[in-house]
C-alpha cells in the first residue's frame, strides 16, 4: 500500500524556514476563512487561498498540494453557506465560482510546474551522468583522442565557397600558405593521455597547435579540408605525424564532423598509430616478391623436370631404333624392310617428343591447347605399340578389355598419351623383380558413372606401401633409385586441369591399380 506523503522529502530549503513558510500560509487560510465568514466584505477573498496554495507550492508534494486545494475549495464553500445559508445571491455565487476557479487553476500550475522542474532535473542528471562517462572514456581511452574548434576554419572554408571556389585543391596551389592557415585556425579544446603520448609525451598546453606536428609534405590534412569543404560526413585517411623529438608516425587520422554547424566548435578528431603496422606490411610485400622470385625459378626447376622425364622415353625409344637400324644396315644384304620399319618408329617417337615440347610450350603461353575427338580404345592400342619394344624385352603380358558403348571424349590427345606412358612404364619397372611368366599389365575401359570414362592400369607387381601411397603424388617422390619423382604429379596435374583425376591403390591379390577418370569434355584451367 502506498504511504501518503505530503511533505516533500526532497527539500531545497531548511526545515525551520519550511516550517514558519506552512505556519504562515496556514495562518494566512485561517484569516481569509475568518473574514469571508464572519465579516459583511462583499468581495472574492476566497481567491486568496491563492497566496496560501503558491506559499506551500515549494514544500508540499503532489498529493499534499492536492489536498490542500481541497480543503481551500471546501473552506470558501463553507464560508459561503455560514454567511448566505440558503438565501440565493447571484453575486455571492460568482464571487464563489471565481475563487475556486482560481483555486483550481494555481493548483494545476503548480502541479504542472513541479513536473516541469522535475523532468528538467531528471535531464539534467542524466545530461551530467552521459558527460561524465563521455569524459571518462575520453580521458582513460588508449585510442589518442581531441577535441577541437573546427567552427573558424569551417567559416572560411564556406566563405570561398562563396566566392566561387570549386576546386580546393587547386586553390590550396596556388596558395602555398593556405595549408598554414587552416593549422593556426583549428585550435584544440582538449586532448587524452594517449594523444600526448603519441606526440612525444607533450603537455597539454604545447598540444594546443597541431602545427609543428603537421609534416610539410603530408597531404591528409588538404583532404581533411576537402571533406570540411564538400560537407561529408566522415572523413578517415593516413597521414604523418612529427612527434616532439623528431620521429615522423604514419596515423590513421578519422574526424566525424556533427551534423548540426553549432556544434563544429567541438569535434572528435581520433589517430591510430599504424607505423609498425605499415612497416610490417611493407616486409610482407618485399617477402611476397622474393617468393614470387623463388617461385618462378622453382617453376623453371619443375618444368625442366618434367620435360627430362616426359623425353626420356622418346629419346630413348630414338636411340634403341638408330642402333636397330645400324644393325639391319650391317647386315649382308642390308635388311631395307626392317631398316624401313626402323626408320619409321624413329620418326614417330621423333613426333612424339616434339608435341611433348609443344605440349610444355601450350601450357606457358595463354594459348589454349585443342581438343579433339579420341577413342580410349584407340589410344591405348596406339600406347602399346608405341611401347611394344620395351614391353616384349621385358616379357611382359599387355592385355586391354573395353565396356561395350564407350563413346569418344573431347580431350588433349598428347596428354592422355603421356599419362598412359607413364603409368605402363612405371609397372613395367615395378614389375623387374617379378618371375617373367607372373609379368601383366591390364587396362580396362568402363563407364565412370555419368562422371565420364574410367581407365584403369593395373600391374602384377609388389604393390605399393602405406607410406608410399600417401606422398605418392607429391613432386620429387619417387621408389625408383634413379628416378625424378615427378611423372605422377604431373600426370595428376594434367588429368586434373582438365576435369579429371588419377588415384592409385594396391590390390588385395597383389599388384598396384592406378585410375584415370577422363572426362566426356575437357576443361581449361
Amino acid at each position: 500500500m502506498t504511504s501518503l506523503v505530503l511533505v516533500n522529502p526532497k527539500r531545497r530549503l531548511s526545515a525551520r524556514y519550511e516550517t514558519g513558510i506552512l505556519s504562515f500560509a496556514f495562518a494566512l487560510a485561517a484569516t481569509v476563512f475568518y473574514l469571508d465568514t464572519f465579516t459583511d466584505i462583499h468581495s472574492a477573498l476566497a481567491t486568496l487561498y491563492v497566496i496560501t496554495l503558491l506559499l506551500s507550492a515549494e514544500t508540499l508534494t503532489e498529493k499534499g498540494t492536492l489536498l490542500l486545494t481541497a480543503v481551500c475549495v471546501g473552506l470558501s464553500i463553507l464560508s459561503y453557506a455560514a454567511a448566505h445559508g440558503t438565501d440565493a445571491d447571484l453575486a455571492a455565487i460568482l464571487r464563489l465560482a471565481v475563487a475556486v476557479a482560481a483555486i483550481l487553476i494555481t493548483c494545476a500550475l503548480i502541479i504542472r510546474n513541479n513536473r516541469a522542474r522535475h523532468d528538467l532535473i531528471k535531464s539534467n542528471i542524466a545530461l551530467q551522468s552521459s558527460e561524465e562517462r563521455y569524459r571518462t572514456i575520453f580521458e582513460q581511452s588508449r585510442v589518442a583522442l581531441w577535441e577541437r574548434d573546427y567552427s573558424e576554419v569551417r567559416a572560411l572554408l564556406m566563405k570561398l565557397k562563396e566566392q566561387g571556389v570549386v576546386d580546393l585543391r587547386s586553390y590550396a596551389r596556388a596558395n602555398p600558405n593556405f595549408i598554414g592557415d587552416c593549422i593556426a585556425r583549428i585550435p584544440t579544446v582538449a586532448a587524452n593521455a594517449a594523444a600526448l603520448e603519441l606526440l612525444g609525451n607533450v603537455s597539454a598546453q604545447n598540444a594546443g597547435s597541431m602545427r609543428r606536428y603537421i609534416a610539410q609534405d603530408d597531404e591528409t590534412f588538404l583532404d581533411l579540408m576537402v571533406a570540411i569543404f564538400d560537407n561529408q560526413g566522415y572523413f578517415e585517411g593516413k597521414g604523418t605525424i612529427i612527434t616532439s623529438d623528431g620521429t615522423t608516425k604514419l596515423v590513421l587520422l578519422t574526424v566525424g564532423f556533427p551534423v548540426d554547424v553549432a556544434n563544429f566548435n567541438r569535434v572528435i578528431v581520433g589517430m591510430f598509430d599504424i607505423t609498425e603496422r605499415e612497416l610490417a606490411q611493407k616486409a610482407l610485400f618485399e617477402a611476397q616478391a622474393e617468393l614470387a622470385l623463388a617461385s618462378r625459378a622453382a617453376t623453371v626447376g619443375a618444368l625442366s623436370a618434367s620435360l627430362a622425364h616426359e623425353l626420356n622415353q622418346p629419346l630413348g625409344a630414338l636411340v634403341v631404333n638408330a642402333q636397330t637400324l645400324q644393325r639391319w644396315l650391317d647386315r649382308d644384304p642390308p635388311d631395307l624392310a626392317a631398316v624401313s620399319r626402323s626408320a619409321e618408329r624413329i620418326v614417330r617417337d621423333s613426333q612424339r617428343a616434339s608435341d611433348i615440347i609443344q605440349s610444355t610450350r601450350s601450357m606457358l603461353s595463354e594459348h589454349t591447347p585443342v581438343l579433339e575427338s579420341v577413342s580410349l580404345a584407340d589410344l591405348v592400342s596406339e600406347t602399346k605399340a608405341l611401347m611394344e619394344s620395351e614391353l616384349s624385352r621385358n616379357r611382359i603380358s599387355f592385355e586391354t578389355s573395353e565396356a561395350p558403348g564407350i563413346t569418344n571424349v573431347s580431350a588433349v590427345r598428347i596428354e592422355l598419351q603421356q599419362v598412359l606412358i607413364n603409368l605402363i612404364t612405371n609397372a613395367i619397372q615395378a614389375m623387374a623383380a617379378t618371375p617373367e611368366e607372373l609379368r601383366r599389365i591390364l587396362v580396362s575401359i568402363n563407364p565412370a558413372d555419368g562422371r565420364g570414362v574410367r581407365v584403369n592400369v593395373r600391374d602384377s607387381g609388389p604393390g605399393l606401401s602405406a607410406d608410399i601411397l600417401e606422398k605418392l603424388f607429391k613432386p620429387f617422390c619417387t621408389t625408383k633409385k634413379t628416378g625424378l619423382g615427378m611423372g605422377l604429379a604431373i600426370c595428376r596435374g594434367m588429368l586434373e586441369a582438365r576435369g579429371g583425376s588419377l588415384t592409385a591403390s594396391t590390390q588385395t591379390e597383389g599388384g598396384a591399380l592406378f585410375e584415370m577418370i577422363v572426362p566426356m569434355e575437357a576443361v581449361h584451367e
